[in-house]
């Protein structure tokens, strides 16, 4: 008994010793005491007045087949734009659309719009794979284009863009909404235009998604049709990663996809990621379909940035720590850690590609950003593992 008495005093003064030198350390050493619960300095920023827009087109739209249309539509009306007609070969389509836009014209065919000298841009949401397609007529055809993303869904494609669009010198504009329509990634690109990370090295892009099987149509879950998953949701991650790290070439490093969940549609890709690199830095990617019911949105699409001097993390569509709404950003470098309610930050890609399309300019995005995101996610798509689910 008297042994095992020793034995506890000793471990008593030894613990008791090893706690007094430690608070002689810096608090550096220590993980700034362990664990600081300080809040970061939140920021909202305030909304801007700004001018109205400086020019103005007309533009029309072509194919309606999917809800992403109204964003583009709007961000065209926001920047100057004036919708002049629309085409659907799904007239049961138009009546969501026609009740939004109530003067808009309903065009009796594709070339009714392509055929009107009066537009200067054809905006479309149709089925994937007839998109590129429909790109290329409307480029022949004298006018500027803005499509949904993916924008090109074969490497086919893909080339034959790109010649009409060098022989024809229109615009062809993906929209990839997770950058250009989303107010926390663009204060991201700001901050780091600021310098306030230093030199990015790295992005992670994580876009999960919630699956409804009931609610999309048949050509969702066909691959030639809608491109698959990296193709599709990839290109966005791939358009983030060239615009963060400011990458003008790039390359895939590995891929891989499979189903996990979606047995009645075997050649369906519910999950998929990817590294991508440029001769600076890297990225990884990864798409899903996983979002749970208990999510209050359809998924919790986060971006990370590494830079050289800090980090910045994107929580986009809602904060599962308890913040309202989206658009937020949090920033941490040597000199503070804070974070940003977005929700008042103006997007400019609608006002930007207006311009772009008077002025011949590429202030929106350049043609060849746009087009080696999509073939970053082509290649994705093509060099993909089947995992063996």
């Amino acid at each position: 008994m008297e042994s095992n008495r020793r034995n506890f005093l000793k471990q008593s003064f030894a613990t008791a010793s090893a706690f007094a030198a430690a608070s002689m350390l810096p608090t550096d050493l220590m993980g700034r005491e362990f664990n600081n619960t300080n809040h970061p300095k939140e920021i909202v920023l305030k909304p801007v007045k700004r001018n109205a827009s400086k020019e103005s087109i007309r533009f029309s739209v072509i194919g309606l087949n999917h809800g992403h249309i109204y964003g583009m539509v709007e961000s065209l009306i926001g920047g100057g734009g004036t919708l002049v007609a629309v085409y659907s070969r799904e007239p049961e389509l138009l009546t969501g659309f026609t009740r939004r836009y109530p003067n808009v014209k309903i065009a009796k065919s594709e070339n009714e719009i392509l055929e009107d000298n009066s537009v200067q841009l054809v905006a479309s949401a149709g089925i994937p794979v007839e998109r590129a397609p429909l790109g290329i007529r409307v480029m022949q055809s004298g006018k500027d284009y803005m499509t949904d993303k993916p924008g090109i869904v074969t490497f086919k494609q893909f080339e034959e863009v790109k010649k009409v669009q060098k022989e024809t010198k229109r615009i062809y504009s993906i929209m990839y909404s997770e950058r250009l329509g989303n107010r926390a990634s663009v204060k991201a690109g700001e901050l780091i235009q600021e310098g306030a990370i230093g030199k990015v090295v790295q992005t992670v892009g994580l876009g999960p998604h919630r699956m409804n099987p009931t609610s999309r149509p048949d050509w969702f879950f066909d691959p030639e049709k809608a491109g698959g998953i990296l193709c599709d949701i990839g290109s966005h991650q791939c358009d983030q990663f060239l615009f963060y790290t400011n990458s003008k070439q790039a390359e895939v490093s590995f891929s891989q996809v499979g189903n996990f969940n979606i047995p009645d549609y075997p050649k369906y890709m519910d999950f998929g990621d990817m590294s991508v690199r440029s001769p600076h830095a890297t990225g990884y990617i990864r798409i899903d379909w996983f979002t749970p019911q208990g999510l209050a949105t359809w998924g919790d699409g986060r971006t990370f940035i590494l830079g050289t001097e800090g980090y910045i993390e994107m929580r986009k569509y809602i904060d599962i720590a308890g913040r309202e709404g989206g658009d937020h950003l949090f920033l941490v470098n040597h000199k503070e850690t804070k974070y940003y309610n977005c929700s008042n930050i103006f997007m400019p890609y609608g006002e930007q590609l207006v311009s772009d399309v008077v002025n011949r300019t590429e202030t929106a995005m350049t043609q060849d950003h746009c087009f080696l995101a999509t073939e970053l996610a082509l290649m994705g798509q093509k060099m993909a593992f089947q995992l063996n689910v």
